[in-house]
This record gives C-alpha cells, sequence and structure tokens, in this order.
C-alpha cells in the first residue's frame, strides 16, 4: 500500500524483532537440573513486595549486568529533525548532447548566406540548428520518503521500598547500577532490531526488484560455476572448495566496487521511467569509494579473514574502519541455518504508479553480503527523548519514560549489489574433492 505519513505505533514490531534477533523464538529446552546448580530462584524466606523478584535479604548481593551496545550502526546517518517525517530527495536524470552549431556539418547547413542566428526551415524541414536562446533544463526525479515508527520504555524508581532485600547503600548502588543498565541495554536491543530490520528489508527489496536494477543479485554459486565450466552446490564452495571460491568472491567484489566507483552508469539500481516530448532520459549513478557502505556475513569468512578482507579493504579505497560493518546473523540467530538466510515481505516501489507496496514474500537461504550507497540504506532517528513523572505521593515511586520515534530510508535509485548463493533447481552430485577446479574444463 502507499507510504503513510502518519506515526505507526511499533510497539509489536519492536517485540517481534527482539525476539528475532535474540534467538528467543522457537529456543528448545533442555533439562540439564540434574547435572548444573544455577542458583535457586526463589528462596525460603520469600520475596520483597516490590519486584516479586528479589529475596529477603540473606547474603551478598552479586548483580549480573553488563553494558551491551548495538550492532548495525553504519547506517545510522541522517537527522531529519524532531518533528520531521518527510524527507525529499531530488536527484536529476541525464541528457543527451545536441547537434552543433558552431560549424557546418554532415546535417545541418549552420552558415549560409541569407541565414539567420535561428533554426532555418526549407519545405518544413530544419536546415541548421535553433538558437543559443533553446531552453534545455534537467528533468528532475522526485522520491518522497516518509515513515514514523515510535515505541516507549517505561522504568520505574522506588524511593524507599527495597531495603528489605538490600543491606546497605553500597548494595544499593549496585543494584541501581545493575537494574539500569539492564534497561539501557534493552533500548540498545531495540536500536539494533530497528536496523536489522532496515537491512533485511534492503536485502529482500533488491532481490524482488531485480529485474528493473541491472546488476544488483549477483549469485555466486551460479557465477562460479559459469566461469570455470562446474557444477559445485553452494555447499561445497563453503567447504571442499571455499579457498577457489573466497579467491573468486574477492576478485568479483572488487570489480564491482571499482565499477560503482568509476562508472557512472545504469547498472546497480532502478531507473524510473522519463520521457519529454518522446524523448527518453536517464538516471545515472556512480558511488565513490568513500560513498560505499559493506556488510558481510562474518561467519564465511572468519576462517580466513586474514587473505579476505585485506584484499577488500584498502585506506585507498574501502576504509574497514569506517566503511564496514561485519554481520553475524542477517534475521535470527536460533541455528546455523538461520543465520544465513532471510524472509521477508519487503518495502518496495511499484514501477508503473511510483507509490510503496508491500513487495513478494523474498526467501534467502545464504545472503553473503551488500555493497550499497549509503545514501540508500539509512537508519533516521526522528525523536528520542526521557520524561520523568513526579513522585508518586502514595506509594512513593517515579517513573520514567523513552519515547523513541524512528523511520527507514531504503532508496533502490541508489547504487546497490547484494551478493547470495543459491543452487539450480537439479544440482548435479557432488563431484570428486580431488578434482581440481581447471576453467573451461
Amino acid at each position: 500500500m502507499p507510504n503513510v505519513f502518519d506515526v505507526k505505533d511499533a510497539r509489536a514490531l519492536m517485540s517481534e524483532l527482539v525476539e528475532q534477533i535474540t534467538g528467543m523464538k522457537d529456543v528448545a529446552v533442555v533439562d540439564t537440573s540434574s547435572y548444573v546448580s544455577a542458583g535457586e530462584l526463589v528462596m525460603s524466606a520469600g520475596m520483597e513486595k516490590i519486584f516479586n523478584g528479589l529475596n529477603i535479604v540473606m547474603g551478598r548481593l552479586i548483580v549480573s549486568n553488563r553494558p551491551y551496545k548495538a550492532e548495525l550502526k553504519l547506517m545510522d546517518a541522517l537527522d531529519t529533525g524532531i518533528y520531521t517525517n518527510r524527507l525529499r530527495k531530488v536527484s536529476f536524470y541525464s541528457t543527451s548532447p545536441l547537434n552543433t552549431g558552431a560549424n557546418n556539418t554532415d546535417l545541418y547547413t549552420n552558415f549560409a548566406e541569407g541565414y539567420t542566428n535561428g533554426q532555418n526551415v526549407d519545405n518544413g524541414v530544419a536546415m541548421s540548428t535553433k538558437s543559443q536562446w533553446e531552453q534545455h533544463r534537467k528533468p528532475v526525479l522526485e522520491v518522497n520518503f516518509g515513515n514514523s515508527a515510535e515505541w516507549q520504555k517505561c522504568i520505574t524508581l522506588d524511593e524507599d521500598r527495597v531495603e528489605a532485600a538490600l543491606r546497605d547503600e553500597n548494595e544499593m548502588v549496585a543494584f541501581m547500577a545493575g537494574y539500569m543498565t539492564e534497561h539501557a541495554n534493552e533500548i540498545e536491543t531495540e536500536r539494533e532490531a530497528w536496523n536489522r530490520m532496515l537491512l533485511v528489508n534492503k536485502i529482500a527489496s533488491v532481490y524482488d526488484m531485480q529485474s528493473v536494477m541491472p546488476g544488483s543479485v549477483v549469485n555466486l554459486t551460479k557465477e562460479f560455476n559459469t566461469k570455470f565450466n562446474t557444477n559445485y552446490t553452494s555447499a561445497q564452495l563453503r567447504t571442499t572448495y571455499l579457498k577457489e571460491f573466497l579467491a573468486f568472491f574477492v576478485t568479483r567484489f572488487k570489480d564491482i566496487s571499482a565499477e560503482m566507483k568509476k562508472e557512472r552508469s545504469l547498472h546497480f539500481h532502478w531507473t524510473p521511467d522519463k520521457e519529454v516530448d518522446n524523448v527518453p532520459y536517464y538516471l545515472l549513478r556512480h558511488t565513490p569509494y568513500a560513498d560505499q557502505h559493506v556488510y558481510l556475513y562474518e561467519r564465511l569468512f572468519r576462517e580466513a579473514e586474514a587473505q579476505v578482507l585485506p584484499g577488500i579493504f584498502n585506506p585507498k579505497y574501502l576504509n574497514i574502519e569506517t566503511q564496514y560493518e561485519g554481520v553475524e546473523y542477517w534475521q535470527n540467530n536460533y541455528d546455523e541455518e538461520a543465520r544465513s538466510s532471510i524472509i521477508c515481505e519487503p518495502a518496495v516501489t511499484d514501477t508503473t504508479t511510483g507509490k510503496q507496496k508491500k513487495g513478494d514474500k523474498v526467501e534467502l537461504s545464504y545472503v553473503v553480503g551488500m555493497i550499497t550507497d549509503r545514501d540508500g540504506l539509512m537508519s533516521n532517528m526522528q525523536l528520542e527523548r526521557t520524561d520523568t513523572t513526579v513522585l508518586e505521593a502514595r506509594k512513593h515511586y517515579r517513573n520514567t519514560w523513552d519515547t523513541f520515534r524512528k523511520g527507514g530510508i531504503s532508496d533502490n535509485t541508489e547504487n546497490v549489489v547484494i551478493f547470495i548463493m543459491e543452487d539450480d533447481a537439479d544440482p548435479t552430485p557432488e563431484p570428486d574433492p580431488d578434482e581440481p577446479i581447471t576453467p573451461g574444463e
């Protein structure tokens, strides 16, 4: 459906995202009660009555809590202001060269006795070019981004009702530090969940729109087999022939990265149709190295990262410190198969109407990575504020409310390439692993 500029309540979405990225869903229960001392959860002395999760003080307090920092911050790139949920992006179509008027040519006679400085016509046929006052304005493409998803967090702070569970001020400090750190950790997890959702949506949207985005989907399995005249499965390339496959990937990645930087073309993005007076116009893009962002599935490259990453990243080209984010999993970390896959119904643009719509369901079993123009994928923080209530006079507590409003930009008119591994419907049987890979055989 078309994009709506109203603020959407994102509580249900955020809960779903957090459950996926933390592996809460489909977790199998393993009974280890006979072998492991995990600590008893309920002491016989009973619970204090505020949290119903703290025991009446009996011994030394140990607070188990560590601060967590969200992943996938590379796309945090734009702040459109607290009250702004619409963003206008203007691009310009490329125009063609014009016929010269500075000389007589095989097409036009610009200099002849009695000719004026305008377009001279003979029997309805233009004999010379138009005058210098012929108007040529760049055709404009305006894309509007507008979305706001909002959710809140609340934490209750009691003034004087936890003393039964704590021995002294030191334990109070430790407890409150852990209490607030866990609240902060939840906020960081939700930030990561939002950005991970944007990353998955971007990958799925490119796959869904690949028919109008030349070269934007690279099936590494298919391209490897085509180049070397082999019929290996994706699993074989990630195991038996991993060394050869990684060398192929590095070369292919560098070629695409260089093409993005050096060639202003129609490749790697969607060009909305534009025609003026029966003349078609095209949206040409290039992405300098400094504007390229790279996301790679780290688990594939971990064993060989000393060979792979230096081959891709170089201060002269791509900076691994500022332009790269390794991804431990794309959408769900439940198991190894889930980590490499995505399943998503992405937000895409209807190429006929120009309106936003829900794309087809995209299921990819193995995503290797993505290289994108930084303007093509942005997480947009619109509002982040904290408000604390006054003391509740009767029950002696305060509430602190955190409000978050975020937007996400996925612009497929900017350059982007996703790298995936997909097998043919009927892959050939696994060949002899001792057989060398020789191009042309």
